[in-house]
């Protein structure tokens, strides 16, 4: 459950705060409604629970603040705005690549997709999704965890009724299964129809904490739809006895036989037709103007109903089945204990599934559930149509009287009266298996998912690429033109220019690594920024690095390939210092490479990332020069040494010129000021981030 105490946003200036001292509860198996016109406070109020924005208060995760959870994903998924990726990746792919950041089978992928019904795109670029199925992929990335808890900002907003529809049934199925689940919305009706609970924010301030059928008896205007071949006599009549009575009733012809009747009920209604003898086709509540899908009535206004029809029904398909009846439901109006969390925990080793409240459940596994928006679980092998009972075949979580009755209470008025399993079946909503053992953490996960994040995209080979052509077409210039050393031609460096084109290309690629992360955050839909630890900061250094090394073999190879075929073997001939050179020149691209990764960590900024590379050259190099140059600095010369004569031992495998010559290179200007700036970039990371812990 959701447990939210005193939220109160910054106020800006003299302006009042947008969310002033709300506290309101979410429980679980339940839908949620937070409800408030434009500038009302609804997503403020989301961004102070889920920690994006600053301000005071509390919230509770089953007890938790999210701070405090290891793996926040794990516990809440969140849908606020447009699915958080690369427009160019595919949809296929980002799941994978978020599979491999939540450490689950990248087999999970596949299984949300299918649950989303999104298997027909999966080789469709983000970018071209259209509304409805982004916001289908939206819940589906949510999902791939397994969360307990599910936050959506206005998840029907601008949708089609149809995937409006799909996407409350995915929620409510949700609910059904025992998550909480917490949406906002500026649509009463639309809080009316899908949710068991609505709180309502006005100005900041919560005016209402309801049940669903009390916000629909007392926040919406309920009527009673009449129709009949003397609608305009039966208007009369009761217009007259409300007069007579002194009673506020307002009846509003709707064009042919219908009424539309404000302030009376259906019993009302009906005897003053008997009374004079008029002869009614229909005569039933409804809230509002409730549009398409008026039929579906609320969870808690059926419960509180408590039809005899809903419950023969599941006691006749339980006994169809072979399995003996379901309890009876509990009072609508009995609260739900906060420790009642039918929802799956991460499991414990040996299959055992571990809840809120301590205790261990074991499961058995069975076929898939399909669950439809009316919260009614079906057996995948057996079809929707069919009923599940306690002996089907399936073993469930273990569901007690309140959860029976919530999945009664939550199919569609219509479609319990009718009992047409045509209907229910044309909604059904599959959500994905949980998971029943999550992967173990190990320090190859990371990895995993920085690999999938940097393969996922061309943008990388679009780079590589242009270093290569770019490399290519600069040393033919340079051998034409002559007079340039034949270290800076094979490595296409003009003496003029602070950085050749692999170390800026190798740069690009290690401020891409993060400053996309910023961008497009695959990672920030639980916390809002991406997440600072050390795994995840010595997966992008690794695979930084090892682009740069074939970045720079490449060029190389390539320049020496060019070179011959041009003007022959004379100059793509190596150096007689080769050895020094190549170590200097791979140290080179990996240190750009790894000051991009770093600087656009910690400015949040691809840009920011690779202007630090170029200001290694053109800035700190000239510094540290005139720093290295000074009358005050002394010479390491002769250190290696000075310590085998400190240590009286001889340096194995002539180890002393290897010392030697990662001395003369880190001696260098370029190889000083490189050292320099990483250092310097590195420290600040980690400052960043042990700030952002502290907060």
């Amino acid at each position: 459950m959701i447990q939210a105490f005193g939220l109160t946003s910054n106020p800006r200036k003299e302006l009042p705060p947008a969310v002033d001292d709300v506290s309101f509860e979410a429980r679980a198996g339940r839908v949620t409604a937070l409800l408030g016109a434009s500038g009302a406070g609804k997503t403020t109020a989301l961004r102070l629970m889920l920690e994006l924005q600053r301000g005071r208060g509390l919230t509770y995760f089953r007890g938790r603040p999210l701070h405090r959870i290891a793996h926040p994903a794990r516990e809440v998924g969140v849908l606020l705005g447009d699915v958080p990726g690369h427009p160019a990746r595919t949809v296929r792919g980002h799941l994978r690549m978020l599979c491999a950041a939540a450490g689950v089978p990248v087999r999970r992928a596949d299984e949300v997709l299918e649950s989303a019904g999104l298997e027909s795109l999966r080789d469709e670029r983000l970018g071209a999704l259209s509304r409805g199925m982004d916001r289908r992929l939206g819940l589906a990335c949510a999902l791939v965890p397994d969360p307990h808890t599910l936050v959506c900002d206005d998840p029907a907003g601008a949708l089609s009724a149809q995937d409006a529809r799909w996407l409350h049934g995915a929620l409510r199925a949700h609910a059904a299964q025992g998550g909480t689940v917490l949406f906002s919305t500026a649509d009463p009706k639309e809080a009316a129809r899908n949710a068991d609970h609505v709180v309502t924010l006005e100005k900041g301030r919560i005016v209402a904490d309801q049940e669903a059928v009390e916000f629909s008896r007392t926040r919406l205007r309920p009527r009673v739809a009449v129709r009949t071949p003397h609608a305009a006599r039966l208007a009369a009549l009761v217009t007259k006895e409300a007069r007579t009575a002194r009673r506020s009733v307002e009846v509003v012809p709707e064009g042919g036989n219908r009424l539309a009747v404000y302030g009376s009920t259906c019993a009302d209604i009906g005897e003053t037709a008997f009374r004079n003898g008029i002869l009614v086709h229909q005569l039933a509540d409804e809230v509002g103007d409730m549009g398409p899908g008026a039929g579906a009535v609320p969870a808690a206004r059926n419960q509180e109903r408590g039809e005899a029809d809903g419950d023969r029904a599941q006691v006749a398909g339980a006994q169809a089945a072979g399995a003996p009846a379901p309890p009876r439901p509990a009072s609508s109006g009995a609260p739900q204990h906060p420790q009642a969390d039918l929802r799956q925990a991460p499991a414990t080793e040996g299959g055992a599934d571990t809840t809120a409240s301590g205790t261990v459940r074991h499961r058995t596994p069975g076929p898939r559930r399909a669950l439809a928006p009316d919260g009614v679980a079906h057996s995948a092998a057996e079809g929707p149509g069919a009923a599940e009972g306690p002996g089907s075949g399936d073993a469930p979580d273990v569901l007690n009287a309140s959860d029976a009755s919530r999945q009664r209470a939550s199919r569609p008025f219509g479609a319990r009266l009718s009992g047409s399993a045509s209907a229910v079946r044309a909604a059904v909503v599959t959500l994905p298996p949980p998971i029943s053992v999550r992967s173990a953490p190990s320090p190859l996960r990371p990895l995993r998912y920085e690999l999938r994040r940097a393969l996922g995209v061309g943008t990388g080979f679009v780079v590589g690429a242009v270093v290569l052509l770019v490399s290519a077409v600069t040393a033919v210039i340079l051998a034409r033109i002559g007079h340039t050393p034949q270290a800076r031609l094979l490595a296409a460096w003009p003496q003029q220019v602070p950085l050749p084109p692999a170390a800026l290309g190798a740069g690009l690629l290690g401020a891409l690594a993060f400053g996309d992360e910023f961008r497009h955050p695959a990672l920030a839909a639980d916390r809002g920024t991406v997440p600072r630890r050390m795994g995840l900061l010595t997966a992008k250094l690794v695979v930084s690095a090892a682009t740069a090394l074939l970045l720079a073999a490449l060029t190389v190879g390539c320049d020496t390939e060019v070179l011959r075929l041009f003007y022959g073997s004379e100059l793509a001939q190596a150096p007689a210092d080769w050895p020094a050179l190549s170590a200097g020149w791979l140290g080179l691209v990996v240190g750009c490479a790894w000051s991009g990764v770093l600087a656009a960590g910690v400015f949040r900024s691809t840009s920011a990332g690779l202007a630090a590379v170029v200001a290694v050259p053109v800035v700190v190099v000239p510094l540290v020069q005139k720093v290295w140059q000074g009358p005050s600095v002394r010479t390491a010369a002769g250190f290696p040494m000075r310590v085998r004569e400190i240590l009286l031992t001889q340096w194995p495998f002539g180890g002393e010129r290897y010392v030697a010559e990662a001395l003369r290179l880190v001696a260098q200007p370029v190889g000083g000021a490189m050292t320099l700036s990483l250092t310097t970039l590195l420290c600040a990371y980690l400052l960043t981030t042990l700030r952002s812990r502290v907060r």
